[in-house]
């Protein structure tokens, strides 16, 4: 079994984890955008998640000979070992409702802030519960000043949110042109505009390629192309979803730390403790079992005003598929890197991977256009935000400790 033991080679797990995790949700952002249901999304998502774990467990943890207090990844699969699997399978029910949910936050509130708001959640609750689960192998002054910047990196990013979809609101109230306002604050187009809408790609097919990032036009058109509709939805709503998926991601990272090193003492006398192989399978197949699960439901019986789908029409959706799947294997390579270097060097200091909104910013503002043509109070509070942020993750990662496998 591959073991990792020093601290630099914990924390090249973890800046690969950080670009893994921060660049699959850009590309499921950028599949709803286009219009793909997320349900037919999250269904692809979930399959190369799992095999993600799959090969993890088959390669990494079969490397080598086993140990008597750290075995391999087929030897553990037949111990007594139920209590952590419990806790792993806990971690996996959590982080996939937790990506359920920001799935749909993003389109609310934008990739960027929603990432921003979830990872600072992740560290302010999830960081402090490892850091005493760890026995405080990270030094406390400097991890706990990490916490507080995330934490300002929270109120930050609401405000930034709050910003620009006040001054969207502003530009969308006082265009006339191609679409007027509706009751509850959603966009009716002009029968012009209706007429050129192509229904097979869900766009303008005058408007969608010339409109500029920012502009009504283009504000215009993502509503129509895109899957789930936000125009009219209350901010509140958006921010909720967003708080509540902090919630749960926050919790799964300190659930794989109870299942790995069983702090509350649940195994018999003499079982070792799971691998972080092991415990990385388990958590996979419940968040797999999880998210499939839901996911079929939501096909005939969808939530947030998307249409209703149908078993068949995903097996026959391949519109995009390719990016779903790349962005379930990417996440499953996150999540796994994640754990193999918190195991080295403390759950709480890999809880720097949260730094992922750092490169879901990037994609955000290069690939859609986030806060383009905004106010100038948006521009000042989003630089404020990643500046906390950066000071946040180098602070953490500052603070990394090293766990005896001895």
């Amino acid at each position: 079994m591959f073991i990792v033991e020093d601290k630099g080679s914990a924390i090249a797990l973890m800046c690969a984890s950080l670009i893994f995790l921060g660049t699959w949700p850009a590309l499921l952002t950028l599949l709803e955008r286009r219009g793909r249901l997320p349900q037919h999304t999250y269904l692809d998502y979930s399959i190369t998640n799992l095999l993600a774990a799959v090969l993890i467990a088959l390669t990494l943890g079969q490397l080598g000979e086993s140990k008597e207090n750290m075995p391999n990844f087929f030897t553990q699969l037949s111990q007594d070992n139920w209590p952590s699997v419990l806790f792993a399978i806990a971690g996996g029910v959590v982080l996939s409702v937790g990506n359920l949910c920001t799935q749909y936050a993003w389109a609310y509130v934008g990739l960027s802030i929603t990432e921003v708001i979830v990872a600072s959640m992740v560290v302010v609750i999830g960081t402090t519960l490892n850091y005493f689960l760890d026995n405080r192998i990270n030094r406390a002054d400097i991890l706990f000043t990490g916490v507080a910047c995330f934490l300002v990196a929270v109120i930050l990013g609401t405000s930034v949110h709050s910003s620009n979809a006040a001054y969207n609101k502003e530009k969308l109230s006082g265009s006339t042109n191609r679409y007027k306002l509706g009751k509850n604050g959603g966009t009716e187009p002009s029968s012009q505009l209706i007429d050129k809408v192509d229904i097979e790609k869900g766009a303008s097919t005058e408007y969608a390629t010339r409109a500029e990032a920012g502009t009504v036009e283009y504000l215009v058109e993502l509503e129509q192309r895109r899957s789930i509709k936000v125009f009219g939805s209350s901010t509140l709503m958006g921010l909720g979803i967003v708080f509540f998926a902090g919630v749960c991601l926050s919790l799964f990272s300190p659930a794989l730390n109870l299942a790995t090193n069983d702090q509350w003492h649940t195994l018999k006398d003499g079982v070792p403790h799971l691998v972080v192989y092991t415990a990385f399978f388990y958590f996979s197949i419940s968040c797999f079992a999880v998210g499939t699960g839901l996911n079929i439901l939501f096909l005939y019986r969808p939530m947030a005003g998307v249409p209703k789908s149908s078993f068949k029409a995903y097996l026959n959706d391949w519109d995009g598929r390719q990016w779903a799947l790349l962005a379930g294997l990417l996440c499953g390579l996150g999540n796994g890197f994640q754990f193999m270097g918190g195991q080295a060097a403390g759950y709480a200091a890999a809880d720097a991977v949260e730094a992922l909104p750092l490169v879901s910013t990037f994609w955000g503002i290069v690939l859609f256009g986030e806060y383009r043509k905004s106010s100038r109070k948006t521009y000042t509070l989003l630089a404020f935000m990643l500046l906390m942020f950066v000071a946040a993750v180098a602070t953490l990662m500052a603070s990394a400790g090293h766990r005896s496998t001895k």
